[in-house]
């Protein structure tokens, strides 16, 4: 499996009360669970919640997933991006 950034746009997400987000999150979680039922390797790491945009980090075998996740979840896959590397501050040290 490969990691890919999804940015999804969003409007006033940033602003979306706890509840709201729970409600997303909890259709998100469960589209994936359907899917995977369904043999498909896609998994939800996290996202980070921006002012009009989210952005998605999942771990699937490909954008197709992740665009098949986006119609049946009714969240938008805006930009699908391929991580190719991951760097952090330890990168540096090694």
């Amino acid at each position: 499996m490969s990691l890919f950034v999804i940015e999804r746009d969003i409007p006033e997400i940033g602003s979306a009360d706890r509840e709201a987000l729970k409600g997303a999150s909890g259709k998100s979680n469960q589209v994936l669970a359907e899917m995977r039922s369904e043999g498909k390797n896609i998994a939800w790491e996290h996202s980070y919640v921006a002012d009009h945009k989210t952005f998605c980090i999942y771990d699937t075998d490909s954008e197709d997933l992740i665009q098949e996740h986006a119609r049946r979840s009714g969240f938008p896959a805006t930009r699908v991006t391929a991580v190719s590397k991951t760097i952090s501050p330890a990168t540096a040290e090694g």
